[in-house]
């Protein structure tokens, strides 16, 4: 009974390997397009406009990842609807610049009220991308 159960392990093993690959790449790519360093800021500095900011970006990128795993045919396509989110969420990130100017030097300046944009800002084009994603 044990072994029937686990004949999914296979595949939940190559979903999750590479979900965690893709939430690292979507790191390394928004940390190296924004001006200010993240870490450096989160680390360093205790900056928490910096940890939110961050920190709410990649749950919105997790949100339509979650939802391509769900709804994909298997892991090549999972890769492509991963790519198109990730795609999707820096579009956001641009997006949420246009409308503040010197958003990043707020972070920076930890300014809570620039991170809880950006932050809602990831989590909105997050949730609609994942609810555009069908079976």
């Amino acid at each position: 009974m044990i072994i029937s159960s686990l004949h999914g392990l296979p595949a939940f093993a190559a979903y999750l390997v590479a979900a965690i690959g893709f939430c690292a790449l979507f790191l390394l790519i928004y940390t190296w397009i924004t001006p200010h360093r993240e870490f450096d800021l989160i680390v360093e500095s205790q900056n928490a406009s910096a940890a939110i900011a961050l920190g709410m970006s990649l749950i919105g990128f997790a949100i339509p990842l979650t939802a391509a795993i769900r709804s994909s045919a298997g892991i090549v396509d999972f890769s492509i609807w991963a790519l198109v989110s990730l795609i999707v969420q820096i579009v956001g990130y641009g997006l949420a610049r246009l409308a503040h100017k010197n958003l990043s030097k707020a972070i920076e300046q930890n300014t809570i009220a620039a991170a809880v944009w950006l932050g809602s800002v990831s989590l909105t084009v997050g949730i609609v991308s994942a609810s555009c994603m069908t079976p």
